[in-house]
């Protein structure tokens, strides 16, 4: 009887430990630093056997077959979709990979993350810290500063040279950033109320409660504004934290896709230039007018319209 109750309380605890978070990928056509990002997460997680649960829409690139090839050995749980004339895109890839969650807590991550030691713990400690209220938590990003107009720090971002930790997959260093990352999150506790876009942690209710992303704004850009403008006007709590610290390719996807080698250019396929001005002219549509930001560079909500905070839950 004693052995039996001592391996029910030992499996009760694993299942525990093992379910309290997952980590959720959505991507498209960005193989090289979606390893990555995986990688990261099951070297450096405090919880690194958390299911993951990665959304491939539309790639040609071999990410497909490199799901298939490997999601026994890195326990991945996926969903490829194929042949969409409008992809879903961030948003709604966010949302789909949400949808398939089983777990309290949900860890969303960009395709072109890698999350420093104790992404997920850090800000899985600020729960408990607000129990009762719905709270989204973020990472710091550090970037390479591949923008001419990068500033040396943003609140929640910290830009480096490009040099520094690396600009592309296979210059990455990532132990030498793992240690420089630990010293910061050591030597600073800094807070800012904010979000970060395609990437933040919270319950997983809660992401469903406000419905998700519209999907007008399907399959990129703006989204992001209009998700958090909701979660605001619905008393959502904001906390990004340099406790916890990814470092962010950044606009693998939005600016260099397919070609991650052309970060000097910054020139745009077409399609994605008329993609971001036909979000941004629905979200005039749909808000009168675009958005102000506060003085942490946080998205101020649009208040005296008719749209709803909470929006149809798609699944």
């Amino acid at each position: 009887m004693y052995v039996y109750i001592g391996i029910t309380f030992l499996q009760i605890w694993v299942e525990w430990r093992m379910s309290k978070i997952t980590s959720v990928i959505p991507t498209f056509n960005n193989l090289p630093y979606l390893k990555l990002t995986v990688q990261s997460v099951r070297q450096n997680c405090y919880y690194k056997d958390m299911p993951i649960f990665i959304f491939a829409e539309n790639c040609t690139d071999g990410t497909n077959e490199w799901l298939a090839e490997n999601a026994d050995r890195l326990d991945i749980e996926y969903y490829i979709e194929t042949g969409n004339e409008e992809q879903r895109g961030i948003g709604g890839g966010i949302d789909l990979c949400v949808s398939h969650v089983k777990t309290e807590f949900v860890n969303i991550l960009h395709s072109d993350f890698w999350v420093a030691p104790n992404q997920d713990i850090e800000l899985l400690k600020l729960f408990e810290e607000f129990p009762n209220d719905r709270l989204i938590a973020s990472s710091f990003r550090v970037q390479p500063d591949i923008f001419p107009n990068d500033p040396e720090y943003r609140p929640g971002t910290v830009f480096v040279p490009k040099h520094a930790f690396g600009a592309y997959d296979d210059d990455f260093k990532s132990n030498s950033f793992d240690y420089w990352a630990q010293a910061l999150m050591d030597d600073n506790n800094n807070r800012v109320r904010k979000a970060g876009g395609a990437g933040y942690f919270c319950r997983t209710e809660d992401h469903i409660y406000i419905g998700g992303n519209d999907p007008i704004f399907e399959p990129m850009y703006w989204e992001d504004k209009d998700l958090f403008m909701r979660m605001q006007m619905e008393d959502y709590k904001f906390v990004m934290t340099s406790k916890s610290v990814v470092y962010h390719f950044t606009s693998r996807t939005s600016r260099f896709p397919d070609s991650t080698k052309n970060l000097d250019n910054n020139q745009r396929p077409s399609h994605l230039v008329e993609w971001e001005q036909r979000a941004m002219r629905r979200f005039i549509e749909k808000w009168g007018r675009l958005p102000d930001e506060d003085s942490e560079t946080f998205v101020v909500p649009i208040t005296g319209t008719n749209n709803p905070n909470r929006i149809e839950w798609p699944f």
